[in-house]
């Protein structure tokens, strides 16, 4: 297999099977910061450029061999959506209720000889205060409007408009959350010294780096799959809308019957 270096990360997230995987274990940013070349985002992470392609190879040909993993590009804007919400939202819902609780306790029994932890629990709940609502909005207002743009261009009728306007809009919104989210995160890990547990820490700190390392993790993929699959496929759905259907006289038609 043949990787042109100058590839944009985040293209290579999404055309190259097991990609993620293999950039998220060597702390290459494929999400919010993935526009960036290859061998540009290599040399900023310290990584060998060499060693991730050959780490890239080896995951190519194991998702040859497995063939449970699903092509987003392909399938529908609404079995991504519910994807998202079961999977993604489900677990950083769960984590960020039970990550909040373990900072309580390793705050209160560590955090006069640890400092960094009483600025990560700020930071983690800011963080926190963050996601609930977006993945509120998400989940209310720009995933049914997703829904209903496609339901309505596969069954050659309108939609009709938003409140919003254009989905550009609130995806334009999510993408700078994400970014905030994207600052929050490498914060956290700035603060943990890359989650590396202290010698004499006990099982709950040992539980609470390691869920923060877990939940980095997954915001990643599912910041991945929104900003670099979701979002851009929702736009070209709503532009292909609007090209092949337009209200004449109260009636919606195609685009080749205009007067």
């Amino acid at each position: 297999m043949l990787v042109d270096t100058t590839i944009i990360v985040r293209d290579l997230a999404v055309t190259l099977p097991g990609a993620t995987r293999v950039l998220e274990q060597l702390g290459i940013d494929y999400c919010c910061g993935g526009g960036r070349s290859l061998q540009d985002a290599c040399e900023r992470s310290g990584v060998s450029l060499e060693l991730v392609l050959a780490r890239l190879d080896a995951a190519a040909d194991d998702a040859d061999t497995n063939q449970e993993q699903r092509d987003w590009q392909h399938e529908s804007l609404t079995a991504l959506s519910a994807f998202i919400i079961d999977t993604h939202h489900f677990f950083t819902k769960q984590e960020l209720a039970r990550i909040e609780a373990l900072l309580d306790k390793v705050c209160a029994r560590h955090g006069q000889t640890h400092e960094a932890l009483l600025h990560l629990r700020n930071v983690f709940q800011e963080l926190k205060n963050d996601l609930i609502p977006h993945m509120l909005k998400e989940e209310q207002v720009l995933f049914p409007y997703i829904a209903r743009l496609e339901d309505a261009l596969s069954e050659q009728r309108a939609v009709v408009p938003p409140f919003f306007g254009t989905v550009q809009n609130p995806v334009r919104k999510m993408a700078a959350e994400h970014d905030s989210a994207g600052e929050l995160l490498a914060e956290m890990r700035n603060l943990t010294n890359g989650y590396a547990v202290p010698e004499m820490a006990c099982n709950s700190f040992r539980a609470l780096y390691q869920a923060l390392q877990e939940l980095e993790a997954d915001l990643h993929q599912h910041i991945h799959l929104e900003n670099n699959i979701l979002f851009p496929r929702a736009v070209a759905l709503e532009n292909a809308a609007s090209v092949a259907w337009e209200s004449v006289g109260g009636q919606f038609q195609p685009a080749c019957f205009q007067h």
